[in-house]
């Protein structure tokens, strides 16, 4: 049976390193987590293993993010041979943003909706690999995928999650239509 995949990953380097947010392709990865619903474990793959995560994706029916399809899946699609961008995912904040109008941070709507907040700033991993803290990096992607996980359980879960008014912080229901349909077979190749 094809896995259900939890996914982020942290990056080498900056947008102000690659020229802006254009050249995104062009960020590197220096960290891979996941969350996989057949092991029902979390897998690190750091970048000099990123091709062993290749087969983990083949055998995926769903590949589940925040902000995937606009971070994650393009700069990984250059790691390997074929083609992930055809993969079907599921992007908690394409959810979010279609059906209530905006984006919002993955550390606010954990805070709301769990009662836990992201452990370290984006940023923070970029310093982490350049010190060589491989123990905090790891901790700090696969905390984002714990909390990416949970939110996409509750989520299934109640049909909605609470999204903070903007101006007011009060907790508006943002009603979302999480569907586990995994997909048996692909064309990957």
């Amino acid at each position: 049976m094809r896995d259900r995949l939890v996914i982020d990953i942290e990056t080498k380097n900056t947008f102000d390193d690659v020229g802006g947010k254009e050249n995104l392709k062009d960020l590197e990865a220096s960290l891979v987590c996941v969350y996989s619903y057949n092991a029902k474990d979390f897998l690190s793959f750091r970048e000099d293993r990123i091709g062993a995560l290749g087969p983990v994706l083949q055998n995926a029916g769903l590949i589940i993010g925040f902000s995937i399809n606009r971070f994650d899946m393009p700069i990984l699609n250059k790691y390997f041979n074929f083609n992930l961008m055809s993969l079907p995912t599921l992007d908690l904040l394409e959810k979010i943003e279609a059906s209530y109008g905006r984006r919002i941070g993955l550390d606010l709507l954990a805070k709301t909706n769990l009662g836990v907040g992201k452990t370290n700033h984006s940023l923070d991993a970029i310093k982490f690999y350049s010190a060589g803290d491989w123990e905090s990096l790891e901790k700090y992607c696969l905390n984002d995928v714990l909390i990416t996980r949970d939110l996409y359980e509750l989520a299934k879960r109640q049909g909605y999650l609470l999204v903070p008014e903007r101006w007011s912080n009060n907790p508006v229901k943002v009603p979302l239509a999480i569907k586990d349909i995994i997909e048996e077979s692909n064309t990957l190749f």
